[in-house]
């Protein structure tokens, strides 16, 4: 039995959700608009202010896709009530970003710049404070959306073990490996 898609979901002030179709669900929230067509076996329904999603019987793939949407359309409450917020951390000597017009310049030990375009549903920031690594922070309503501009801007650099040079979540650890021992003689 699928725990997550048996808890409710708990409807915020300000947020409404339809269902049309049968099999699109659209919330809106003080924070913007998201829409996400679901299965048409599993129900979406209204139930005293809370939201729930219903599977038709026990079979397995309705179970699985059960926690699924379960857990989209809640991202989707959350997105459009509080928004998403994820920070990612600039660690090298020389590792720059600047962020002008939803266009994301990395500066990251390559012998050319680098610029990311990020879509205009996202807000982009580059925070750099003296003493601290510089952060790109990455601000929307779609967390799939900012997970997916986060993974591709981390791919840039990933973090190498031995020096811990990279891009990585704020908070993110990582495994740091010894390196070469001295020769013996």
């Amino acid at each position: 039995m699928s725990r997550v898609g048996n808890k409710s979901i708990a409807l915020p002030e300000k947020v409404s959700v339809s269902v049309e179709n049968g099999n699109t669900v659209t919330v809106k929230g003080p924070k913007g608009e998201l829409s996400q067509s679901i299965n048409p076996d599993i129900k979406v329904e209204i139930v005293d202010g809370e939201l729930k999603v219903v599977r038709p019987n026990d079979q397995k793939r309705f179970k699985a896709l059960h926690g699924l949407y379960r857990a989209l359309v809640n991202n989707m409450v959350t997105g459009v009530s509080t928004g998403y917020r994820l920070e990612l951390e600039i660690v090298g000597v020389g590792y720059k970003a600047v962020a002008t017009n939803n266009i994301l310049q990395l500066t990251l030990g390559y012998s050319h710049d680098i610029y990311v375009a990020i879509p205009t549903e996202l807000k982009v920031t580059a925070v750099t404070e003296k003493g601290q690594n510089p952060k790109v922070i990455l601000e929307g309503i779609d967390k799939q959306l900012i997970g997916d501009v986060a993974a591709k801007i981390r791919s840039l650099r990933k973090v190498e073990p031995y020096k811990g040079k990279g891009i990585r979540f704020v908070g993110e650890k990582i495994r740091r490996k010894a390196g070469k021992s001295a020769s013996k003689k």
